[in-house]
C-alpha cells in the first residue's frame, strides 16, 4: 500500500535525507508504490502542496522539491491506488484550509458504502470532496466531527479534540465496514485506517493495522554542539503519556539514522500540540480532553 512520512519539529529543517538520500526514504519506496506523491510544507502557518500521478523515483520535481524544502512541519506520501484513477486529484496529501491528511489503508467495499459515507460529511464540506478515493472521504469525515468541537481555522486547535474527532469518525467507518484488519501483511482490500493529519500546528499519528512508527528522540544529536535549539529531550526517550518533545516524526517504516524508532499498536494515536506537548492515546481507552 501507500508510505507517510510526517515531520513535527521546534525548528526549521530539511527534509531531503528523509524523502531522498537515507534508506528506507520515501523516494526508494515509491520503487514498490509507483502510483504518485505528494508533499506538504508549511511557511508563514501556510500550507503549500505540491502532489503529481508520477512515481516519485522518477519524477525530478519530487527531488528538487525534497532538497529545498525546510520548514517546522512537513506530510509526505507516495500512492499506491487501492480506490480510485490515477490522477492528481486523487493523490495524496488532500488538503482544507490548513489541514492536510495521508493515508495508508483502504475502506473495505468502498463502493459499496461510499454515499452512506459522504451523507456523513457536513454539506459544508461535502462540496470539497473532488476526488474518488475513499483516503479523501474519510478526511473530510474527520474534519467534520472536529466542525462539531471547535472552528476548523483555529490554528490552536487542541489535540485531544482532533483525536476525539478522529476516533469518532473511525468509529462510524467501522460500524459500516467492521473493524481493521491488525495484520500490516493481511489481504490489501481489507480495512487498513492509517493516517497522519496536520495543520502546521498539531499533527496526529494513527496506527489503523498498516504499520506506522514515531520517534521524538535520537540516540545522540550529530548537532548537539552547534545546534541552538538541542536540549535534554532530543537525546531523551519521550514521557509515557503527555510531555514536551523537541521533533515528532512519523514513517510507515523507520529510517535509518540517528532517530530511535517507537512502533504504534493496532488502533493507538500520538501526536503533538502547537507547543510541541506530545501526548498519548491508546486503543480502547477514552481520549482525555483535559487540558494541561
Amino acid at each position: 500500500m501507500c508510505r507517510i512520512f510526517g515531520f513535527r519539529s521546534v525548528m526549521q529543517s530539511g527534509v531531503h535525507r528523509s524523502l531522498v538520500s537515507a534508506d528506507n526514504a520515501l523516494m526508494q519506496q515509491s520503487c514498490r508504490h509507483p502510483d504518485g506523491w505528494g508533499v506538504a510544507y508549511y511557511v508563514a502557518n501556510a500550507p503549500h502542496v505540491i502532489k503529481s500521478a508520477s512515481a516519485a523515483v522518477s519524477d525530478h520535481l519530487f527531488r528538487h522539491l525534497s532538497g529545498i524544502v525546510t520548514s517546522e512541519t512537513v506530510l509526505a506520501h507516495i500512492r499506491k491506488a487501492t480506490q480510485g484513477e490515477l490522477s492528481t486529484i486523487n493523490t495524496h496529501p488532500f488538503q482544507f484550509g490548513a489541514w492536510v491528511f495521508a493515508h495508508n489503508g483502504n475502506i473495505a467495499g468502498f463502493d459499496g458504502v461510499r454515499d452512506q459515507l459522504v451523507a456523513r460529511v457536513p454539506p459544508i464540506l461535502r462540496r470539497f470532496i473532488l476526488g474518488k478515493t475513499d483516503s479523501e472521504v474519510l478526511f473530510y469525515l474527520i474534519l467534520g466531527k472536529m466542525a462539531q468541537r471547535h472552528e476548523l481555522h483555529r490554528p490552536g486547535f487542541p489535540l485531544a479534540e482532533v483525536a476525539s474527532a478522529a476516533r469518532e469518525a473511525l468509529a462510524e467507518i467501522e460500524s459500516l465496514v467492521g473493524p481493521c484488519n491488525p495484520d500490516n501483511e493481511g489481504p490489501p482490500h481489507d480495512t487498513y485506517l492509517t493516517f497522519v493529519l496536520t495543520n502546521g500546528h498539531v499533527m496526529l499519528g494513527h496506527q489503523g493495522g498498516k504499520q506506522l512508527y514515531f520517534s521524538a528522540h535520537k540516540q545522540r544529536c550529530p548537532e548537539r554542539e552547534t545546534c541552538a535549539f538541542y536540549s535534554g529531550e532530543c537525546e531523551r526517550p519521550p514521557p509515557p503519556e503527555r510531555g514536551f518533545v523537541s521533533h515528532l516524526i512519523f514513517s510507515s517504516e523507520p529510517l535509518h539514522g540517528d532517530n530511535v524508532w517507537i512502533p504504534l499498536a493496532p488502533g493507538d494515536m500520538v501526536g503533538a500540540d502547537g507547543r510541541m506537548q506530545m501526548q498519548r492515546f491508546h486503543a480502547g481507552q477514552p481520549v482525555d480532553r483535559r487540558t494541561h
